[in-house]
């Protein structure tokens, strides 16, 4: 089997398992309110958010086609016709983007997809050609996207938990709690659509950044059977379920009620949606986690556990510079045997 073919299947099928493995790592968060208040089962929860996953993954393609182009140019990771470097550098960024993921899943860790996926192809880009292949008017749009969106997401939980306290002050506390569970049901699934809009473009932009560098696709357009294969691996993986990481960031964060929970999940779906709707990625981890605390911020300051958001907060910094080492390690490994 030619080479290129060869490693061009193993990234499509280390993208899918990317996927696969996104779906219950970072969908954890859109569903991890719902089930810390019981507004839902954790398996109803699982599942609904799995359907609203693939549903919003099919739906989009703007990300996926910033992701095609704006961290390295596809068109120049191969030097010549024949040329398997650029092939070689979105498999070693695959491989360290799932072992990231794998080790925060096992450690309960709500760490960010993006910054893993986007540190590594920067990193094993690096590796391959030098600081120069990156783009850096599109590198720096989605890490300022990042690095933006969770303070936004912040402050529109802390503005959202002040405008419902506003509203339902004079309410009594038992039905206004049961509304807001009943609530969250549809913000549970708004929550996981929006997901899908965003996170799911990561890896069908991978799939087709890999396709065009190995010669197999022109422009940046993404075919349909890579929107359906990813969207459906994603979905697979949510119906997995990521409870580890749904206890971590629908407890330790703040102790969640329901109306907390609704403020927080209008919050970051906003936020998520906008983002995708102007082709921007972000993490959908750190805007959730964000709008938990600037909702719990907003209800009462001593009620965040501080000590967990620090923690969280320490893996947003360390992940992209981890995942970019790893990405740079494994394309030279590779490099051995490619």
């Amino acid at each position: 089997m030619d080479t290129i073919l060869l490693i061009t299947i193993l990234v499509v099928i280390f993208a899918l398992v990317f996927d696969f493995i996104n779906g219950f790592h970072d969908t954890a968060n859109a569903i991890a309110t719902s089930v810390s208040t019981r507004a839902l089962k954790p398996r109803t929860a699982v599942y609904m958010a799995a359907v609203m996953n693939f549903v919003g993954a099919i739906t989009f393609v703007g990300v996926a086609k910033a992701l095609t182009k704006d961290i390295v140019d596809p068109f120049t990771l191969n030097a010549y016709e024949g040329d398997i470097t650029g092939s070689v550098v979105i498999l070693a960024a695959l491989l360290s983007a799932i072992t990231w993921n794998l080790l925060t899943w096992y450690f309960g860790i709500p760490s960010s997809s993006s910054h893993t996926l986007i540190g590594s192809v920067a990193g094993a880009a690096i590796a391959a050609a030098g600081f120069n292949i990156l783009n850096y008017e599109g590198f720096i749009k989605i890490i300022q996207a990042l690095i933006f969106s969770p303070l936004l997401a912040f402050a529109a939980g802390f503005l959202m938990m002040t405008i419902l306290k506003t509203i339902f002050k004079d309410m009594n506390l038992y039905r206004t709690n049961k509304g807001f569970r009943t609530m969250q049901i549809g913000t549970a699934a708004l929550q996981s659509f929006t997901h899908g809009t965003n996170d799911a473009q990561k890896a069908m932009g991978i799939i087709t950044l890999a396709l065009i560098a190995g010669g197999l696709h022109q422009g940046d357009d993404i075919p349909f059977w890579v929107r359906f294969a990813a969207a459906a691996a994603m979905g697979l993986g949510t119906s997995v379920g990521g409870y580890k990481i749904i206890k971590t960031v629908g407890g330790k964060i703040m102790k969640i009620r329901p109306v907390n929970g609704v403020a927080a999940d209008l919050a970051s779906a906003s936020i998520i949606f906008g983002a995708t709707l102007i082709h921007l990625p972000v993490s959908t981890t750190h805007v959730i986690s964000s709008s938990i605390m600037g909702v719990g911020t907003a209800h009462r300051v001593k009620g965040v556990k501080w000590g967990m958001a620090r923690k969280i907060v320490t893996t947003w910094v360390i992940t992209m510079p981890i995942s970019a080492v790893m990405a740079a390690l494994i394309y030279y490994i590779l490099s051995l045997f490619f």
